[in-house]
């Protein structure tokens, strides 16, 4: 069998134990033609075969292998059929990325702080989360860069980290763009670990004002969504969740299962702490998602809970790439922040930010942009009581 040929050792012996995993998986999908196409492209024959030579097959294997797509493909599908165990991949590219990192540093003395910094801030961070998130991830990579950024240049000045002052960090500033601002993150660290004077601050980094979608255009793309044809399930799906409770795509992407009950006569969905009836036609493309769910018939997600099931074996979809995928229909992000500033008109932000997943600081930030600060609110009704 093809499968097999592919998978066995050049001495024709049977497959390795977690090489065998991944041949029953890829025997036992409902479209079997589909697992026949993958296996026998050129690049991905050639790999698993390379893989099949190997006499142990670990994480720390697949490491040393050429990076590519295939690799990360085929580890999830042997952590997804149990041959290999579970691991936070986006903390092991922190980790090997970090290394590759601190190379960059031009003094030893600030290689140290820095290798400090990242295992003692950032990957402790991360080991205490339950999943690292891309956002973390991205985070955490710019805030090392800016700081190897800063350190090289205070050694061009002939300066080590503990002897900085603020003349230092106010013409480092100046002379470059604005995002050296992020390097007040690694300064707040550099403080607290006593390596530097508590008094010195950089102006911290801050976005531009993002623009929101005003209420006619949320009105008229929710009024639309039950019509748009070229749009799948999954899609509108998500997009319901933006424009009508003004969820992050980041959290929508994580939803399992488990947040959703479909039943013949209704659709609900946990945001936060709350369950929340979805009414027709907004039920619908849940409906639809619960009857089909997306590669259900490859090898990929065996037993996923995930909503919206991403490329890669046993993961959820990259935010990014439904981010993307929205962009042709709307901006995720200006509609979101439409969302909560048209929602805080509506009702007290304790009740939003409990409903819909949101710290209470965050939503009171959207209700005084929409000028419904609640306990304005609240005086004004006690004013009239009196």
């Amino acid at each position: 069998m093809t499968v097999d040929r592919i998978l066995s050792p050049p001495d024709n012996q049977p497959p390795s134990g977690e090489l065998q995993a991944v041949a029953t998986a890829l025997k036992s999908m409902k479209r079997a033609n589909s697992g026949l196409t993958w296996i026998q492209q050129p690049h991905v024959t050639e790999f698993l075969q390379r893989l099949a030579a190997e006499s142990a097959i670990s994480h720390a294997r697949l490491d040393e292998l050429s990076a590519s797509r295939t690799r990360e493909y085929v580890r999830g599908l042997l952590v997804e059929h149990n041959a290999l165990p579970r691991r936070d991949e986006l903390s092991t590219r922190f980790s090997v990325w970090a290394e590759q990192a601190l190379e960059r540093i031009t003094s030893s003395s600030h290689r140290d702080i820095t290798r400090r910094y990242i295992r003692w801030h950032h990957q402790r961070r991360m080991n205490q989360m339950d999943e690292v998130t891309r956002g973390t991830f991205l985070r955490a990579k710019q805030a090392v860069t800016v700081a190897i950024e800063l350190q090289n240049w205070l050694s061009e000045q002939g300066a080590e980290l503990p002897e900085v002052n603020q003349a230092h960090l106010d013409r480092w500033q100046a002379e470059g763009p604005t995002t050296r601002g992020i390097a007040s993150r690694f300064l707040d660290w550099a403080i607290r670990t006593n390596l530097i004077d508590p008094s010195l601050k950089l102006q911290p980094h801050r976005r531009g004002t993002s623009p929101r979608l005003d209420a006619a255009a949320q009105t008229e793309l929710v009024t639309n969504l039950s019509h748009m044809t070229d749009m799948n399930p999954r899609h509108r799906a998500a997009a319901i969740l933006i424009l009508v409770f003004g969820q992050q795509v980041s959290d929508i992407v994580q939803l399992t299962w488990d947040n959703v009950t479909v039943t013949e006569e209704l659709v609900t969905i946990t945001l936060g702490t709350v369950e929340i009836a979805l009414t027709p036609p907004l039920d619908e493309p849940w409906r639809e998602l619960a009857a089909t769910p997306t590669h259900h018939q490859t090898a990929a997600h065996p037993n996923s809970k995930w909503v919206f099931r991403g490329g890669l074996p046993g993961q959820h979809l990259q935010a990014s790439t439904l981010t993307e995928q929205l962009s042709a229909s709307f901006s995720s992000r200006a509609a979101r922040l439409g969302t909560l500033h048209e929602l805080t008109k509506l009702a007290p932000v304790a009740i939003i930010a409990e409903a819909l997943g949101y710290s209470p600081a965050t939503i009171d930030r959207h209700a005084i942009d929409s000028s419904a600060n609640y306990a304005q609110y609240i005086r004004s009704l006690s004013t009239t009581k009196g």
